[in-house]
């Protein structure tokens, strides 16, 4: 009987154990968007959409006095991007290296109520992919696949060019707590933003722990002429190609004649 003693405490402990790594949590969020799908037209110049969650507390509790933290990552539809370095050769400025970027969000905003530094530890930041620097993009190095270090020349240089067009972006006043338990966020979407699915990522701190998280989505979609025009070119590329020519063509006939100097 003795023997069995040390195997049953063992288990307890791992019983034990396994209850204490699932910690129930004493929140959730509900959200919604004002708009789950944005459509582009010929004078679309970007729009701005509103994020309003909720906190609710477990049934006879209520909201920590210390308050929350909120993070909203957006990201839009993947696709691959190559950059380039120029460098000095026998006085000409050429492209001296590249690198690819594979299946890394066309478009990435970092959204919060304060600095992300500010609201839990470097490593869970990491971890939780909180914020452009913590953000995975994943680069095509000869024939392996990898995430550089933030400080990556190649990384900067991407990420300061997606941030100059407005496709990428980190802010950390754009999450307002309208009252301890109400919050908005706005995402801004640029007028070049590409169709397709948005994921929505919303994450709940507390003390700098992670206390929950929930998802939402938008899609962006063209409408009117341009979607009939984008259909047109994927389905029917050698037409669509061939028309374009004889657009140009008689454009080009049109003009000379009409500013011809007899």
């Amino acid at each position: 009987m003795r023997r069995f003693a040390p195997l049953a405490a063992m288990v307890l402990a791992l019983a034990f154990t396994a209850g204490g790594a699932r910690p129930a949590a004493a929140e959730r969020m509900v959200v919604s968007l004002s708009n789950h799908r944005v459509e582009i037209t010929s004078n679309f110049t970007g729009t701005d959409l509103v994020l309003f969650g909720t906190v609710e507390p477990d049934k006879g509790k209520t909201t920590r006095a210390a308050g929350y933290d909120l993070v909203v990552t957006v990201t839009g539809p993947r696709q691959n991007y190559r950059t380039r370095r120029k460098g000095r050769v026998m006085g000409i400025w050429v492209n001296a290296d590249s690198r690819e970027f594979v299946n890394v969000p066309s478009y990435l905003a970092v959204l919060s109520n304060r600095p992300v530094k500010e609201i839990s530890q470097p490593q869970v930041l990491r971890r939780l992919q909180i914020g452009l620097d913590n953000f995975i993009l994943t680069q095509r190095i000869g024939p392996d696949f990898a995430d550089t270090v933030a400080d990556d020349p190649f990384r900067v240089a991407f990420v300061r060019l997606k941030t100059d067009q407005g496709l990428y972006r980190q802010s950390p006043t754009a999450v307002t707590f309208l009252t301890p338990a109400v919050f908005r966020a706005a995402i801004p979407l640029p007028a070049d933003a590409r169709t397709g699915t948005y994921d929505v990522d919303v994450k709940l701190f507390a003390d700098g722990a992670l206390v929950t998280q929930t998802k939402t989505a938008l899609e962006v979609i063209k409408t009117g002429f341009e979607q009939y025009v984008a259909e047109g070119a994927a389905d029917y590329g050698f037409i669509y190609g061939v028309l374009t020519i004889l657009m140009a063509l008689s454009i080009g006939w049109i003009a000379s004649v009409m500013f011809r100097k007899d």
